[in-house]
């Protein structure tokens, strides 16, 4: 089957749920290899985390580009292992990096972006057909690439995660990066709530005074 590559979204060394969800729907186009970018000491064990559903390859790229600067070394690592790999399809979960990610990244490789999908499957061919949830969810519509590989951001919660463990081979990737001047200064930390991120809540509960 076709490689998928999964950009794996991670956190303080843990896998975030939507990677686990990107996971369980590439299997269902092709066959999932993980992009493990910027982990550190983690990236053995999240690595690991993504051959437990479904990734056979891994792909781990380290550096403190990573760290230093935006969202341009994910898209020359992704576009530099997609072009290697030869990928059908590669994924990202919807979220405001992601989608810019998603769109660096498609063109680069000269295909197409197609963002905020809700399930996916293979087309005639073995083509991925993405579904999008369209007009505050009344219609849904089906979208694909004509051309090259299609960059597909996937909203969390779309697919429950689905173990399936594989053996897993992991290749160390060298990237080439193309410098970028918008470069990190600080970070401060943000305070836990204790509670969901809002992005991956399955329920939301919002309130508010009528206009009517």
């Amino acid at each position: 089957m076709s490689e998928i590559l999964v950009l794996v979204d991670h956190a303080d060394g843990v896998v975030r749920k939507p990677a686990l969800e990107l996971l369980t729907l590439a299997r269902r186009i092709g066959t999932p290899s993980a992009v493990v970018l910027g982990a550190g000491e983690n990236a053995a064990a999240i690595a690991a985390k993504a051959a437990e559903y479904g990734a056979v390859k891994a792909y781990v790229a380290d550096g403190a580009e990573f760290a230093d600067f935006l969202v341009v070394p994910k898209v020359d690592a992704l576009t530099q292992i997609a072009q290697a790999a030869g990928a059908a399809a590669v994924l990202v979960t919807s979220s405001g990096e992601g989608k810019e990610v998603a769109a660096r990244t498609a063109l680069r490789l000269g295909s197409g972006v197609i963002t905020d999908a809700v399930d996916l499957e293979a087309g005639e061919g073995g083509a991925p057909v993405a579904t999008q949830s369209v007009f505050a969810a009344s219609f849904q519509v089906k979208s694909t690439v004509t051309k090259g590989a299609p960059v597909i951001t996937v909203k969390p919660n779309s697919a429950a995660p689905e173990a399936a463990p594989v053996e897993q081979a992991v290749e160390s990737v060298s990237v080439a990066f193309t410098g970028n001047a918008a470069k990190v200064t600080s970070r401060t930390p943000r305070v836990s709530s204790g509670r969901p991120e809002l992005t991956e809540a399955a329920i939301v509960v919002s309130g508010g005074r009528g206009v009517g």
